[in-house]
């Protein structure tokens, strides 16, 4: 009988001792992270963020194209936006 209740003990009591650890082993979000994106045709990579999708969109109304995500185009229609993002820089570039 003593013995059982030690093991039951245990059974609580590991789990108990092992949840702070693990919460420690998790990865914590990373919020710096950010995509960069490699223009071959100027050799310089662009940080891909809300300013440069803001751009995007802009390159797409204003060529008159169907709404579609930067890494869904082809290299041909990647490398004409980057030759247009050139041309129109950011205000604070």
């Amino acid at each position: 009988m003593h013995y059982a209740h030690r093991y039951i003990a245990s059974l609580f009591l590991v789990p108990a001792l092992m949840a702070p650890v693990s919460m420690m082993a998790v990865p914590a979000p990373q919020v710096g992270v950010q995509l960069r994106v490699y223009d071959s045709g100027h050799k310089d990579y662009h940080n891909w963020d809300d300013n440069e999708n803001h751009a995007w969109g802009s390159y797409i109304a204003e060529n008159h194209k169907k709404p579609h995500e930067f890494t869904k185009a082809k290299k041909s229609e990647q490398s004409q936006y980057w030759n247009w993002r050139h041309a129109h820089p950011d205000d604070r570039r």
